[in-house]
């Protein structure tokens, strides 16, 4: 299948290649063109502007975006807009709110054009295990676009089906069709949500167990606790593992104090659209708020905790902390 990719940073020069690996043929732009010559040498062929992408592909035309929330999106959506024909279709695979992905649906619609959302989850890691995809859209634009939705995915692997399930779904290969439009992206909001919450308790975690040896303690009772064997041990049949565990572990095994991390810790949207999106349902949310107001605390005073939450946000998404 052929597809145009329009942002070619850390995720989007990665899901153009793991395209291409799939026999994917693919049309790539970016402001950066450092960042084109890139996925020119992985085989891509590379754009000078939107309008040249455009024109590089076959009708239907299939368009991603993988650019930052907010404005940027916005304003390519809407040049696309005025780019493509009836039957095109955009793919936002950011994280856009959900609110502005219905809206855009709507107004695209009027022209024929077709908009779809895909909450992309897998961060730097996503060329080789691929990306958990959360999809919205209308069901004709999205199952024509199953076969690269299936190449990003990471398949079904050695994971499965959870025991008693008997339905058949994508969503055992790691992509789902959530819903109409701006679905995927707000299932993408409330997955990053949860992801505030496990991170801080980890974080809360590891920050006990680093201060058990406090002078404040009674003597009999201070413990030196080797952070990085006990992240390493928890790997190994606790009920606590997990992918965010691994990368912990691999943090602390390079840097036991993580000295390099000051604990400034950034939220990008997500975990605050959760927060509103609860409260405009009357929905109790009071681990993924208070996750979410620790990381307003940690641009004030910063806690070994933080330095936790610095580092797992690098080590999964390669997120650099503010200095």
């Amino acid at each position: 299948m052929q597809i145009g990719m329009v942002g070619l940073g850390r995720m989007g020069g990665n899901m153009a290649r793991r395209l291409m690996r799939a026999g994917h043929l693919v049309s790539a732009f970016d402001l950066d063109p450092t960042r084109v010559k890139d996925v020119e040498g992985a085989g891509a062929d590379g754009a000078d502007s939107l309008e040249a992408l455009v024109e590089s592909l076959d009708r239907p035309r299939h368009v991603w975006i993988m650019l930052p929330a907010g404005e940027i999106t916005e304003r390519c959506v809407q040049r696309l807009g005025t780019l493509l024909d009836s039957g095109d279709v955009i793919i936002d695979g950011g994280n856009s709110y959900f609110k502005d992905d219905a809206r855009r649906a709507a107004s695209l619609r009027s022209n024929g054009i077709h908009y779809v959302d895909v909450g992309t989850s897998g961060g730097v890691w996503g060329l080789e295990r691929g990306y958990c995809l959360m999809v919205g859209g209308n069901t004709s634009a999205v199952e024509g676009m199953q076969a690269i939705f299936e190449s990003l995915a990471p398949g079904q692997g050695d994971v499965p089906p959870a025991a008693g399930r008997s339905k058949d779904s994508s969503a055992e290969r790691g992509w789902l069709h959530c819903g109409p439009a701006g679905a995927g992206h707000f299932v993408k909001m409330v997955h990053n949500g949860i992801e505030y919450g496990l991170m801080q308790a980890y974080a809360e975690g590891f920050d006990i167990m680093r201060n058990a040896n406090s002078t404040a303690l009674p003597a009999e009772l201070r413990y030196d606790i080797a952070l990085d064997d006990v992240a390493e041990l928890w790997r190994r049949g606790s009920v606590v593992g997990s992918w965010l565990l691994d990368l912990t572990a691999q943090a602390l095994a390079e840097d036991p104090g993580l000295k390099r991390y000051t604990g400034h810790v950034a939220d990008s949207g997500e975990g605050r659209w959760t927060v509103q999106a609860a409260i405009e349902e009357a929905v109790p949310a009071d681990v993924l708020t208070a996750a979410l107001y620790v990381r307003f605390r940690s641009r004030q005073d910063h806690t070994f905790a933080e330095k936790c939450l610095s580092a797992m946000r690098e080590k999964f998404g390669g997120h650099v902390e503010k200095r």
